[in-house]
This record gives structure tokens, C-alpha cells and sequence, in this order.
């Protein structure tokens, strides 16, 4: 299993960190910090790469907003030297669901267990 594993890894990104991001991280990354889902965030030696090596799955809505604000060079200190401060009203981070079962589906969709029955749709009948 490890010869697949590591073939999986040279060859695909979204199994984790290819070898290359592997050997680039050991070479030019400085570990910055770490989020609650346990992805952890890198940078070189002069602040102007930044990237993360996701635990998991690589799913760009995994990355928190304080986090995704620093990877893209919104600001320059990292959450971990700056906290970011929420409003009372912002609702905690969640990941992208669509393609998975906890995916939004309306009433009416086919996709929801119990499918509602339309009361703004009469099917048509050829006569």
C-alpha cells in the first residue's frame, strides 16, 4: 500500500500534497500555523509565497476566512500573530457541501429524501 500511496501522491494533488509540494515545503516553507480542521498553513523565507497543505481532502472551502485572508495577501499578519475578530452575527466556518449528502436540496427536489409534491408545477399531457 505505501508504493500506491506514494505513486498516488507523484502523479495527483487532490490525495494531498504531491512529492513536489512535499520537497518544496521541506526546503523553502516556514510553518505559520495551524486551524482547527488541522491544515496548516506555510510561507518562504520572504512572505511572498503563501500555501497550505490541507489534512484531508484538498477543498479550498475548508480554508477559514482569517486563514484565506492571509493566503491571499489581505493581510500580512497571520491569525496566529493576529487574531481575527468575528461579529456577533457571523455564523462558524463550513465547508463547501455541494456534491455530498448534506448538500442543500429544496422542497420539490428529487435529491431530498422526502421529495415534497409541487403545488406550482401541473405536468403536461399531449392530448
Amino acid at each position: 500500500m505505501g508504493i500506491l500511496n506514494t505513486l498516488l501522491r507523484a502523479v495527483t494533488w487532490w490525495n494531498g500534497q504531491t512529492l513536489n509540494t512535499q520537497l518544496w515545503t521541506w526546503r523553502n516553507g516556514t510553518r505559520v500555523g495551524e486551524d482547527a480542521a488541522g491544515n496548516i498553513f506555510y510561507q518562504n523565507a520572504d512572505a511572498s509565497r503563501r500555501w497550505v497543505i490541507f489534512n484531508g481532502e484538498s477543498e479550498a472551502s475548508r480554508v477559514t476566512a482569517e486563514w484565506h485572508g492571509w493566503l491571499h495577501h489581505t493581510w500580512d499578519e497571520p491569525p496566529t500573530k493576529a487574531p481575527f475578530k468575528y461579529k456577533s452575527w457571523e455564523k462558524p466556518h463550513l465547508p463547501n457541501l455541494t456534491g455530498t449528502d448534506q448538500a442543500y436540496a429544496p422542497a420539490g427536489s428529487l435529491r431530498r429524501v422526502d421529495p415534497a409534491p409541487r403545488s406550482d408545477y401541473e405536468a403536461w399531457t399531449p392530448e
